[in-house]
């Protein structure tokens, strides 16, 4: 033998240590250090050496096991029946040997029918009635003794407390599985991490962690649920004859049983139940990890038996794994269409969730923060579904020495303008939305929108093509479209090319709040942009104030003003804004004075159809002259304008006693405050 390789006694001792530590984690602590795949590797490890050398096999394997005792803290309980845990097969092949290792011992080539269950990610509890009524609830623990954990039990809704109807034994069982729904889960992982506190890896950590509270108050706060998967009793003469029929029997006495479970004949038909149950994985409100197969017929069961830890008449066929270990290479910042400065995981490449991932998202700097992740860190990656991949936990026991922190760039990794992160807010932010190519088509779309500069016929699919091909970089470029440059692409004819060079055209001399809307400034709206004209009158104004002054425009707090000045600050934004004026764009001055706007404080309502007039003419006219346009109706609102098919909102200006016009008596009242010549 080479010098340094290890015996197979050293192999043996390695993995039961490796094991026995991960259950501790997994069981007793609620955090685990590997995914449930790279468990299962080093268990069937074990258990192959051990086939191979049963000489070695001992008492205390884990191959001889079910799990790991829990804490002192709650009561033991001596399960009456044992609960043991199930065998995997993890392709056709396995799953066919073990519906010959059944014929086999049965002695018959008849078809077997089998139940097949969603196998769902959570902790298995067993249940004991006495005369209907819940009486303790225990964990498997180790398979043999669990812990008590009747009082959390008893929060949970979907366990009755008493069991429904006359049709139960005296003394009953029921075993389920309590989970945590994905939504629930996610609620509460966001609830956790607001309040600073440690967020759970996933549901089933989440649910084991909720139901082991030492104070049954906070369990009762805890999204759980439970599906009952057997039934047991001192006699199974009162019992139906399949494993089928006892389920219903128990959904009768209250429990829930998933309606995800079918009856199927042999190998094919659990292949079948495997690959439709794996197809509807992603959208299932729960999280499963296999698929368990069942002999239905009882008596079947009781001649087939049980193995040390598993019985031979069930087995659990696994999904590919959803969670993966593997190593933080590096961080890159990626800028989306709104401007979004994004944390990227490069990973050193893993097979999770059925594909090899290779990236992951890793949300924001706040995300970073709470998962204390450094460049190096081995960790937990997540692919549920077609969810994009996630870090969702650090080994941080495994930290080479001079891992290295990652910082949020100062400027963008695109264009270079500022990054911007608001106090408060988790998203941080590139400033050069005019200039930055990776916001480039969304930038266009938003100037060129109904309520912005109201290029008609320069729609999405357009904006795309030309960006596409490199017509358009900046909003300036769509002025110096030429009816050549757009005949030819998609949808676009001579005289569609001609109607859009003329509302190109068209567009050169909009109202000055049109282009500052046009901007797509952060947090800058319709309202906010008539603000700012009406206040300053001139873009040069807006453009040279600071915050201080910005902050003088009604509505504009100091995160709008901060965002204001941040835009006009960037030289690439103001490079584009010249462009713009270079290529025939001339918004035009507001100068407007007080005794010009006779509605100055006053708000406004408007309601149903008017009919002279639209209701974004009629808002125009009222922000001109001071008013503030409200969508609703309160007991600060000045008027409200009933047009035709007026509802709840006239309704409820009359309870309040609210002035009131209706559409020729707000025309006349509008001409009144127009000054005459």
């Amino acid at each position: 033998m080479p010098t340094g390789t290890p015996t197979v006694q050293q192999q043996v001792d390695e993995l039961r240590q490796q094991i026995d530590d991960h259950n501790y984690r997994y069981y007793v602590l609620d955090d685990p250090q590997i995914p449930d795949v790279e468990y299962d590797r080093l268990f069937r490890a074990l258990k192959d050496l051990e086939l191979k050398h049963p000489e070695l096999v001992t008492p205390d394997s884990p191959t001889q096991r079910v799990g790991a005792l829990g804490e002192t803290s709650f009561d033991a309980v001596t399960h009456r029946i044992p609960m043991l845990s199930l065998d995997n097969v993890f392709d056709d092949i396995e799953l066919r040997d073990f519906e010959r290792r059944i014929h086999d011992r049965l002695e018959s080539d008849e078809p077997v029918e089998f139940v097949c269950e969603p196998k769902l990610d959570g902790l298995a509890v067993s249940l004991h009635y006495e005369d209907g009524v819940l009486v303790k609830a225990a964990t498997r623990g180790d398979g043999y003794i669990g812990e008590d954990i009747t009082a959390n039990i008893r929060t949970i809704p979907s366990i009755p407390l008493r069991l429904r109807g006359d049709s139960f034994p005296g003394v009953v069982e029921v075993r389920g599985e309590v989970y945590m729904p994905k939504a629930g889960f996610e609620a509460l992982n966001k609830n956790l991490g607001n309040q600073g506190e440690k967020t759970f890896v996933n549901p089933r950590n989440a649910a084991a962690g909720s139901l082991r509270q030492k104070n049954p108050a906070i369990t009762a706060k805890r999204p759980l649920e439970m599906c009952a998967y057997s039934v047991a009793v001192p006699d199974e003469g009162v019992l139906p004859s399949t494993h089928w029929d006892c389920l219903q029997q128990v959904r009768e006495w209250g429990f829930r049983i998933n309606p995800e479970m079918s009856l199927v004949v042999g190998a094919d038909g659990c292949l079948d139940a495997y690959n439709d149950l794996l197809a509807k994985r992603g959208e299932l409100p729960y999280e499963i990890d296999g698929i368990v197969f069942k002999v239905n017929r009882l008596d079947l069961q009781s001649r087939l038996g049980f193995v040390s830890r598993a019985p031979r008449w069930a087995i659990a066929h696994k999904f590919p794994a959803e969670e993966a270990l593997t190593v933080l290479e590096d961080v890159e910042f990626q800028v989306g269409r709104t401007g979004a400065v994004t944390p990227v995981a490069r990973l050193k490449p893993v097979f999770v969730g059925g594909v090899t991932v290779s990236n992951a998202t890793l949300h924001n700097m706040d995300e970073i923060r709470r998962l204390d992740i450094h460049i190096g860190d081995t960790v937990f990656v997540r692919r549920a579904g077609d969810v994009i991949p996630q870090v969702v936990k650090v080994v941080t026991e495994q930290r080479p020495q001079g891992a290295g922190e990652i910082h949020l760039p100062e400027a963008c990794p695109v264009c270079g303008s500022d990054v911007l992160q608001v106090e408060g807010e988790a998203v941080a932010r590139c400033s050069g939305g005019l200039f930055c190519p990776a916001q480039r088509k969304e930038a266009i779309r938003h100037y060129a929108s109904r309520k912005a500069m109201d290029i008609e016929g320069l729609g999405d699919k357009l904006i795309d093509s030309l960006v596409d091909r490199e017509l358009v970089k900046t909003v300036a470029d769509i002025y110096r479209l030429r009816k050549a440059d757009l005949v030819g692409l998609e949808r676009m004819g001579d005289k569609s090319a001609s109607n859009l060079i003329q509302a190109i055209d068209g567009s050169k001399a909009p109202e000055l709040w049109r282009f500052i809307y046009a901007l797509g400034i952060r947090e800058v709206g319709e309202a906010t942009a008539k603000g700012l004209a009406r206040h300053f009158g001139t873009l040069e104004a807006v453009s040279e104030a600071d915050e201080e002054a910005l902050q003088q425009v009604p509505d504009v707090g100091p995160i709008v003003a901060g965002h204001v000045q941040s835009f006009f600050s960037q030289p690439h934004n103001q490079e584009t804004i010249q462009s713009l004026k270079d290529n025939g764009v001339a918004w035009q001055q507001e100068l407007v004075s007080e005794n010009e706007q006779p509605l100055l404080g006053e708000t406004w309502v408007l309601t149903g159809t008017l009919t002279t007039m639209g209701r974004s003419e009629a808002k125009d006219i009222l922000e001109k002259l001071g008013a503030k346009v409200a969508g609703s109706v309160s007991s600060k609102t000045s008027c409200v304008v009933a047009g035709e098919a007026a509802g709840s909102k006239l309704t409820k200006a009359q309870s309040l006693g609210l002035k009131v016009m209706t559409e020729q008596e707000f025309m006349d009242y509008i001409a009144s405050l127009q000054p005459t010549g």
